[in-house]
């Protein structure tokens, strides 16, 4: 007796297996976690540009002062600061910060690892960053603060007025 071939597995009348409901936690962990991983890297690292003019260096930055009759911003900072960069992405970068800033200050950014800047930092005993101090031109600090700021205290620490300061046109 011949008995009729039985169906194969790959063959095309054959049922397809059962389907199991099987949730693999560990690809949708990663396809979750890894965008926003890149997501909160990206906030905590990106910097937008700002259009202050930056003084290099404190020498140029007190002629500068001394000439225009205007005070003096030293915002201590360091590359790898992290309050520092989110100072400089809210308080920096905001455009009414930009102008007071512009009009009123000469402004010099000055990086703690930098060795051309350690007399600087010695001079106005910088121990820690973000560190803003704000000097008349010859020098005498008016105002310090250590550590980060926000936008609407920045903005009320520049909005002081600084008697030994005489302003004149330039």
């Amino acid at each position: 007796m011949i008995d009729a071939p039985s169906p194969s597995p790959l063959s095309p009348d054959a049922a397809p297996p059962p389907q199991r409901g099987k949730f693999n936690f560990w690809r949708w962990f990663w396809l979750g976690t890894i965008p926003v991983s890149l997501v909160w890297v990206w906030h905590d690292f990106y910097v937008p540009a700002n259009h202050i003019a930056w003084v290099r260096d404190y020498a140029p930055a007190q002629q500068l002062a001394a000439h225009s009759g205007r005070p003096i911003i030293l915002f201590f900072t360091g590359k790898w600061c992290v309050p520092c960069r989110i100072m400089k992405r809210g308080v920096w970068a905001d455009k009414q910060v930009e102008a007071a800033v512009k009009a009123g200050f000469i402004s010099e950014m000055i990086d703690l690892d930098d060795p051309s800047a350690a007399e600087t930092v010695r001079r106005f005993q910088v121990r820690g960053t973000p560190t803003t101090i704000i000097t008349d031109p010859q020098g005498k600090v008016l105002e310090r603060v250590e550590g980060g700021m926000d936008r609407t205290d920045f903005l009320n620490l520049i909005g002081k007025p600084h008697p030994s300061v005489a302003l004149r046109a330039p």
